[in-house]
C-alpha cells in the first residue's frame, strides 16, 4: 500500500514534510520517501492531504451508542473502536470506570478476548477506579469507590503477567498502601493519579495524571500537588481534555506552554460520540447532552462528547499552538506515556503501520491500524 501525502508529520520533524509517500507492507512501515512521478501514477495509491502517526486515545469510555461499563464484551469494544476511528483515532485504551467489587476483571477479560480476536485498534485497557479518593469522585459512583485491597493487587499482578497490551490504572495514590503501589508498578501496570488530592510525596510510583485539572485540586503556591508536578516538573505525563468545557482557555494554554512534550490529548468520550443518543443513565443518574456538553442534573461533567480530530482543532483554536505540536500531543506523547515508543508514534521504517489521515483542515478521513486501511464511515 502506498499513501501519498501532501503534508506529513512523521513524529520527529518540527514541521510538516511536503509531498511524501509512505510504503506499508505486512502491517509495518517499510519506507518513507519523497513522492515520485511513478508513485503518482500508481492506480491503487491512497492520496491524502495530511498524514500523521496514528492518534492514540488513552481515555475513551464509549462511542457509537455503546458504553464499555454497560457492555464489557469484545463486540462492544469493536463498536467503540469504530466510533473512535470516525475522529481519526487509530488506537485506543477503552476505559472502564468505577464499578462495585472486582468488576474490572470482566473488563480486562473482554479486552484480552478482543485483542486475541484481532479487533482493530485495541492496544490495552484503562481502568479509571474504583481506587479513587472519596473527596474527588466527579461523576463516579461514590458508593463503589474504595482503596486497593490485597486481593485486588494479587488479581492485577496475575492479569499483568500475560496481558497482550497495556494496563493503565488511574487511582488516588494518597488513599493506597505504598507497598501495593510498588507491587503494581513492578508488575508493569502504568499508574496515573486521578480523582485525587495527592501531593508530591504521594507520586513517587506514579508516571502520569488523568484528565489534568479535573477532579484534583488547583495548584497552590506552597504545596506541590498533581497539577504543579506535571506543569512544573519534567517527569509526569498527563491526559488533558480539550473540549472547551473541562479546562478553561488560560489553563489549557498554560499547560501546553509548560508541558507540550508530556501532555496526551484525550477525548474522555462517552457513548454519545459517533452515536445517535442524546443521553443515558449512569449509576442511577441521568446524563444529558446539550450544546456539546455532557452533564448530570446537578451540572457535574460526565465525560465528554468530542472526537480526536475536533480535539486537535479546539486545542489549536484555544491555545494558538501549531498543528504539529497538537499532533504530537495526540500521537508521540501517548506512545511514550505507555512505553510503546518503539512501535508507535513515528512514521519510519520498522514502525507499526498505524496512521491517522486527514483533509487539509485536520478533519479525519480515515486511519491505518495494524496495517489495515479503514476509511471514515466504513462498517465495523
Amino acid at each position: 500500500m502506498l499513501i501519498l501525502c501532501d503534508r506529513l508529520y512523521d513524529g520527529v520533524s518540527p514541521s510538516f514534510l511536503g509531498n511524501q509517500t509512505i510504503v506499508v507492507r505486512d502491517s509495518q512501515i517499510k519506507s518513507v520517501k519523497a513522492t515520485s512521478d511513478e508513485d503518482r501514477l500508481t492506480g491503487n495509491a491512497v492520496r491524502v492531504a495530511v498524514a500523521s502517526p496514528g492518534m492514540i486515545d488513552i481515555q475513551i469510555n464509549g462511542a457509537a451508542d455503546t458504553q464499555f461499563n454497560f457492555s464489557p464484551s469484545p463486540e462492544a469494544l469493536a463498536t467503540i473502536a469504530w466510533g473512535a476511528r470516525q475522529g481519526g483515532t487509530a488506537s485506543i485504551l477503552p476505559t472502564f470506570i468505577t464499578a462495585h467489587g472486582q468488576s474490572y476483571l470482566n473488563a480486562i477479560d473482554a479486552v484480552r478476548k478482543a485483542i486475541s480476536s484481532d479487533v482493530p485498534g485495541l492496544i490495552g485497557i484503562h481502568l479509571e477506579g474504583p481506587f479513587l479518593s472519596p473527596a474527588r469522585p466527579g461523576i463516579h459512583d461514590p458508593s463503589a469507590i474504595r482503596p486497593l485491597e490485597e486481593e485486588d493487587v494479587f488479581a492485577l499482578e496475575q492479569q499483568a503477567r500475560d496481558f497482550p497490551g497495556v494496563i493503565l490504572l488511574t487511582l488516588a495514590p494518597e488513599c493506597q498502601n505504598a507497598s501495593h503501589l510498588e507491587r503494581l508498578a513492578a508488575s508493569g501496570i502504568i499508574l496515573f493519579a486521578g480523582h485525587s488530592e495527592a501531593t508530591q510525596a504521594d507520586l513517587t510510583k506514579i508516571s502520569g495524571a488523568t484528565h489534568l485539572w479535573n477532579a484534583m485540586p488547583a495548584p497552590a503556591s506552597r504545596v506541590s500537588g498533581i497539577v504543579s508536578e506535571v506543569l512544573g516538573g519534567n517527569r509526569l505525563f498527563a491526559g488533558i481534555i480539550a473540549d472547551g468545557f473541562h479546562v478553561g482557555e488560560q489553563a489549557l494554554t498554560m499547560s501546553v506552554r509548560s508541558a507540550a512534550d508530556r501532555l496526551c490529548l484525550v477525548t474522555d468520550a462517552m457513548m454519545t460520540l459517533s452515536g445517535t443518543s442524546s443521553g443515558f443513565d449512569l449509576d442511577g443518574r441521568r446524563i444529558s447532552l446539550a450544546d456539546g456538553r455532557l452533564t448530570s442534573a446537578d451540572g457535574t461533567l460526565a465525560g465528554a462528547h468530542i472526537a480526536m480530530d475536533t480535539s486537535l482543532q479546539t486545542l489549536i483554536r484555544l491555545t494558538g499552538v501549531d498543528a504539529v505540536t497538537a499532533l504530537q500531543m495526540a500521537t508521540v506523547n501517548p506512545a511514550r506515556a505507555l512505553g510503546l515508543e518503539e512501535r508507535f508514534g513515528r512514521i519510519a521504517s520498522g514502525y507499526s503501520a498505524n496512521l491517522s489521515l486527514f483533509d487539509e483542515h485536520l478533519n479525519a478521513t480515515g486511519v491505518v491500524t495494524q496495517g489495515n486501511l479503514l476509511m471514515r464511515n466504513e462498517a465495523t
